[in-house]
């Protein structure tokens, strides 16, 4: 999987997937330096198979979303076969549905009825089922900040009813969704989430209270996930920026990229990424004067900003196949003053003996190596340390081990 977080919204539309379209926007997003597309994708036919391999070859990866109303949802068979054909090409990511919490998305008679978050479990759980059966990765949909129906509720309540359905395995591998709009706040408003937040309630944030509309709603979803399930789970963020602040837009990607940005807070490891809409619309789209990139071609201030940016800074490259990493993966665990707990090597043992990883406690041999999984919280091993290690080009994971190292050897077996 791509390490860049930086992405884009496609046009809103399912009209631009041809191989002319690919050579037109393929440079630009290479240039831009994209690690990420959302696609608009249809239901009744697949998109073209050039089109989603060159994508891939580019190291950009797609995220299929599909967007329909729950009344006028197809059938599931209809999605199965999609679902197989492309994990086949290669993709790794959907989306299914848009907004549940929104009236509008449902329609009148059907948002009126009762248990509405039962209602669209019933739904979706049986596509994101299929979706996983396929050998991909599902993105449980972006929710509207606030909207009608609250979406911190909305989300707690639908990660608990998949739970006490008993979708463990599909709650294992789902990723969250979120619209991280800029709007017209501080890119650190509800920095910390609820707890930080404690007076702020759905439908009500007091005076003096930060809630979780604005781009920081990631902390208040991974509250929320770590809340019911324990552990975090993987968040992506779309619709990113603002066609009205093109310094905060700007700042948005420099997060994205890892940097330092003034006092704003650094992106938590638990964000795999984030989508700017949009990347251009076609003539006479109600979303055109939001896109970077206009009809006749013309580019929005951003755009300048971005690839000059791009081309003092750029990124890290990953280590060269003249300059293979000597060490394939490294297991870094914490030293204690008083020894290594008995239970992390235990909890090991099975996993050395299965993939043979190297077992160090130090963080420059770790740095040698391609992959790092790293055992600790972030009292033992700061988000500092970890972006360290990934600026060296190295793919790194984080496992939080408990006291009795159930947990560690649980989540251990679940790697590959």
């Amino acid at each position: 999987m791509t390490m860049n977080k930086i992405g884009f919204h496609y046009f809103p539309d399912s009209q631009h997937y041809q191989q002319s379209d690919l050579k037109t926007w393929l440079p630009i997003l290479q240039q831009l330096d994209a690690g990420w597309l959302v696609l608009h994708t249809p239901v009744a036919r697949a998109l073209p198979e050039d089109f989603i391999r060159g994508l891939l070859e580019a190291e950009i990866e797609p995220i299929l979303h599909f967007q329909f109303s729950p009344e006028k949802m197809p059938p599931v068979e209809d999605f199965e076969l999609l679902f197989r054909v492309y994990a086949r090409w290669g993709v790794k990511h959907v989306v299914t549905f848009d907004r549940p919490n929104m009236q509008q998305t449902w329609g009148g008679s059907s948002w009126a009825q009762s248990d509405l978050v039962e209602r669209f479990l019933d739904l979706y759980l049986p596509l994101a089922e299929a979706c996983s059966k396929a050998g991909l990765t599902p993105i449980f949909p972006p929710l509207e900040p606030g909207g009608d129906y609250w979406d911190t509720s909305f989300l707690k309540a639908a990660l608990e009813g998949m739970q006490r359905r008993g979708h463990q395995a599909l709650l294992e591998k789902l990723n969250l969704g979120a619209y991280a709009w800029a709007t017209d706040r501080p890119l650190n408003y509800g920095m910390g989430g609820p707890e930080r937040w404690p007076g702020a309630r759905p439908y009500l944030t007091p005076q003096g209270e930060q809630d979780q509309r604005g781009f920081r709603i990631f902390d208040w979803y991974d509250t929320i996930a770590k809340s019911v399930l324990l552990e975090s789970r993987p968040i992506f963020l779309f619709g990113l920026g603002s066609p009205e602040d093109t310094q905060k837009t700007f700042q948005v990607a420099q997060l994205l990229r890892g940097e330092n940005v003034g006092e704003l807070e650094a992106l938590p490891e638990v964000v795999l990424g984030g989508a700017f809409w949009l990347l251009a619309a076609s003539e006479g789209s109600p979303h055109t004067y939001q896109a970077w990139y206009q009809p006749d071609g013309e580019a929005a201030p951003i755009v300048e900003q971005m690839l000059q940016w791009q081309n003092t800074h750029p990124k890290n490259a990953s280590p060269t196949p003249s300059e293979p990493c000597p060490i394939s993966h490294y297991v870094l665990l914490p030293a204690y003053d008083w020894g290594i707990p008995d239970y992390h090597l235990d909890a090991l043992r099975p996993y050395i003996k299965t993939h043979q990883p190297t077992i160090g406690f130090s963080l420059c041999e770790a740095a040698k190596a391609r992959r790092v999984t790293v055992i600790g919280s972030e009292e033992e091993y700061p988000e500092k340390t970890l972006r360290q290690l990934r600026s060296n080009g190295c793919i790194v994971e984080r496992i939080h081990a408990s006291a009795d190292g159930t947990t560690l050897a649980s989540k251990l077996a679940r790697l590959t």
